[in-house]
């Protein structure tokens, strides 16, 4: 299994070889490091083979090299340039079909260990074939990742996103936790029904993923209340190593990502990294 890493020399490419380590780790997989360069570097820029290194080349050399330090040794890592027309395109590119993931930081202009959706994000969350996974700015952890959450909603489908929780989880034993939220203004939800319908698809979702894991594996459900999306966020507990998985919306084009306001919500109050899976994503059994 392979895992797109768009490496940037700053502290956002340093989150998100730290999340694609710990996803590695989780998963067994190797990562693919990829330093987008611009489109009209020369070639020679991109393979030196001397030892006279101009600007570009030795820019590479420095990138490979300060990349490659941040991966754990028990990590298979390779590194590579690769010119492109812009950075999403470029890491659009280099996972092709195969990949089972992209992996990029979130934007530097966030709170610590809170997100900001930046031109590169949101670029590969509008146009990516493959899951989109998001290091909350400031993210250092590369130990193996302790709990999938799966957030639901309350409608019925987002079926690549519950098979993709479910194949993760699956791999390598990593507990999964399947939450629902409800928004409830004050006085709105008349007789409980709102909630008594988060509780009902939470349940069915919990006996589908109980199915299709193996006896005693951990899985469990919750239901969130607040007032607005960020407040059932904020009233959950997250732990140390958790990774949160969510579907993309219903207007994506088929098999590409696009993000709902409801998803955009939900990740700009999370305090833990988010993966983000195309809606008709074929490949679930292989991520993340």
């Amino acid at each position: 299994m392979r895992y797109v890493v768009g490496y940037t020399p700053n502290e956002r490419g340093a989150d998100a070889v730290a999340l694609a380590s710990s996803l590695a780790r989780a998963q067994d997989a190797v990562l693919d490091l990829v330093y987008v360069v611009d489109a009209h570097t020369p070639y020679s820029g991109l393979y030196p083979e001397s030892t006279g290194a101009t600007p570009a080349e030795q820019a590479v050399l420095t990138a490979q090299a300060q990349s490659l330090a941040l991966v754990p040794d028990d990590v298979e890592a390779t590194f590579r340039a690769l010119p492109a027309e812009s950075f999403p395109s470029g890491l659009i590119q280099a996972a092709g079909t195969d990949a089972g993931l992209i992996v990029v930081g979130a934007s530097r202009n966030g709170l610590f260990k809170r997100f900001t959706v930046g031109s590169v994000a949101n670029g590969l969350l509008h146009a990516s074939p493959v899951p989109v996974a998001l290091a909350p700015r400031g993210f250092n952890r590369t130990e193996p990742v302790t709990r999938f959450t799966l957030a639901t909603g309350q409608r019925s489908g987002a079926d690549a996103a519950i098979a993709t929780a479910i194949g993760a989880a699956n791999r390598r034993g990593v507990p999964l936790r399947l939450v629902s939220l409800v928004t409830l203004d004050a006085g709105t939800d008349v007789g409980g029904e709102a909630t008594n319908a988060a509780h009902r698809h939470a349940n069915t979702v919990l006996s589908n993923a109980a199915s299709r894991l193996p006896q005693g594996h951990d899985v469990t459900v919750e239901v969130a209340h607040g007032r607005s999306i960020e407040e059932a966020i904020d009233s959950l507990e997250w732990i140390d190593g958790e990774v949160v998985i969510i579907g993309s919306s219903r207007l994506a084009e088929r098999s590409k990502l696009f993000m709902g306001s409801t998803a955009n919500k939900i990740l700009r109050a999370l305090p833990v990294p988010m993966v983000v899976v195309p809606r008709d994503y074929e490949r679930a059994d292989s991520m993340p």
